[in-house]
């Protein structure tokens, strides 16, 4: 062999090229159509959502108390998307009711996240097709899906973590080679999981696109470690977290789930080894195929249908195109990811937000595909014949027949749901003094507690069954140590679905309805218990 084939470089491979780039004007459409959509009424509709309640307390509690919730922090959920709620309530000059109140402050940030999330999903739909109208059919659904303009208005960890989704994928789709991108993309993925866990499932697909997508870079073996290392990174400061309080183990190492907490000490491995044996039938939950069938599907079935359809053709026609099979398949294993733990897990309707994000990927990259060949031009005709007929047909994204058979615009955008819940509060600081022992619901907690006085024995429905200091040293699971019960739309359901029978009969057997507010299936009320004089 001569010396010449011995020193003979290593050829390296042609750098991927770039896609054109997308016009401002269009990007900032797809953006005014999200502000519009998710903008629209958000403060109104949808019913503030017990949820909303506890992360915005939780971010409460950091910003007055200096603690992860304002009762006994159970690691839930990591803290991360009340951490960053808190810091958003810190810069604005009116705190906590600068739009109004509590949620509708939390709301304001889910809009930022929106739009910014639109631009990440825009670019990343693009970078990866290099087709500006798939990136435009993506985003499209995404803004106007039922689904999403529903759930993601309301203040949700679910919302917080895909836009670190997004984020990384966004990073990842630059494909510029440099360490520092790959390390920003792991980092984002890191704080997806602390802010809910459940994005675990979508890792199988964000992995498979980071090693494909650094494999012919000279530098890909730092590329991989560093997204790893920055991805554990914050995983691995909560378990220390955890571990400085001593409350990563429970006591004497007792897993056993028949016990609420071994021992009363709290303990985050435990509480993670009950949330991975929850499943669909477990008591505090609803099943997929309920969910399904009364919820999803008749807030968006074209959304849920078509995203199915598309995510099954991106895995099969993926494996079909060299230059787009790493990104498509990636997508399709990250829908497909999170759909297998919906089908596992103990549900609550608005889990299924993330499915939004995804199955509007899994559309534009599939559309992508199939118009690879095709000019813009007809592309874009082929969006408009797909969209126009979905935005105004009955029933669709926009429109719907009410009771009288008349066609209006659908419920996001008209009814004013909230008032309800605003009434009831305004009632209570009214005519309840701030000493009185309430038994309350989440959505109504801060604006009860940030008053001046603050009711400080106003406490949610499930604390004052399962939470030892407000059970034992405020109510003492006895009626007669309530004064109130104010009464959130379906409180009902979830007292007796949880189990709570000493409250049940403080309403039914000792209370008095002192307030009531109904429109449509919404039903508020504040029922004054028995003993009070």
């Amino acid at each position: 062999m001569s010396a010449e084939v011995l020193t003979r470089p290593r050829a390296t491979p042609a750098p991927a090229r770039k896609p054109d780039k997308a016009p401002k004007w269009l990007i900032a459409l797809c953006v005014l159509i999200g502000l519009v959509s998710h903008g629209w009424n958000m403060f109104r509709y949808p019913l503030y959502l017990t949820d909303e309640g506890i992360y915005m307390e939780q971010a409460w509690s950091v910003l007055r108390q200096a603690k992860l919730s304002p009762y006994t922090y159970f690691y839930d959920h990591a803290p991360m998307g009340w951490l960053a709620l808190s810091g958003w309530v810190a810069v604005l000059p009116g705190g906590f009711n600068a739009f109004g109140n509590a949620i509708n402050t939390g709301r304001a940030l889910m809009l930022i996240v929106h739009l910014l999330s639109v631009f990440l999903m825009f670019e990343t739909v693009r970078r990866f097709t290099s087709s500006k109208s798939a990136a435009f059919l993506a985003t499209f659904v995404y803004n106007l899906s039922p689904l999403g303009v529903y759930y993601q208005r309301q203040v949700l960890l679910d919302n917080l973590m895909m836009f670190w989704i997004l984020l990384g994928l966004y990073l990842l789709a630059r494909r510029d080679g440099r360490i520092v991108t790959a390390m920003g993309a792991g980092f984002c993925f890191g704080l997806a999981l602390v802010t809910k866990e459940n994005a675990l499932f979508i890792l199988p697909g964000c992995a498979f696109l980071l090693h494909k997508t650094v494999k012919e870079q000279p530098n890909r073996r730092f590329g991989v470690s560093f997204w790893w290392f920055a991805a554990l990174a914050p995983v691995v400061g909560y378990l220390l977290f955890a571990q400085i309080k001593n409350e990563l183990f429970p006591e004497g190492f007792n897993f056993n789930l028949g016990a609420t907490t071994p021992g009363d000490h709290v303990s985050l491995l435990y509480t993670v080894w009950w949330q991975l044996h929850r499943n669909s039938n477990s008591s505090n939950g609803l099943s997929f195929t309920d969910l399904l069938h009364d919820s999803w599907l008749f807030k968006d079935r074209y959304l849920l249908i078509a995203g199915t359809v598309a995510t099954l053709l991106v895995l099969i026609s993926g494996r079909r195109n060299r230059r787009l099979r790493t990104p498509m398949l990636a997508c399709g294993l990250m829908a497909v990811g999170y759909a297998f733990y919906l089908s596992r897990s103990a549900l609550l309707d608005f889990y299924i937000a993330p499915m939004v994000p995804l199955f509007a990927l899994n559309l534009g990259m599939f559309f992508g595909w199939l118009t690879r060949r095709t000019a813009q031009a007809g592309a874009a005709v082929l969006v408009a014949c797909i969209l126009v007929p979905v935005l105004v047909m009955p029933g669709g994204f926009l429109v719907k027949y009410n009771d009288r058979g008349q066609l209006e615009f659908s419920d996001a955008y008209r009814l004013p749901l909230t008032q309800l819940q605003e009434q009831q509060v305004a009632w209570v600081k009214a005519n309840i003094p701030t000493n009185a022992r309430l038994i309350i619901d989440d959505d109504i907690w801060v604006a009860l507690h940030d008053n001046n006085p603050p009711y400080k024995n106003a406490h949610p429905h499930y604390k004052a069954t399962s939470d030892p200091d407000v059970r034992d040293k405020v109510f003492h699971s006895s009626w007669e140590n309530v004064d109130y019960v104010v009464m959130s739309n379906k409180m009902r359901d979830a007292l007796q679905r949880g189990g709570e029978t000493w409250i049940i009969e403080a309403i039914d057997q000792h209370g008095q309805p002192v307030w009531q507010a109904t429109r449509g299936d919404v039903s508020l009320s504040i029922v004054k218990i028995g003993n009070t004089s």
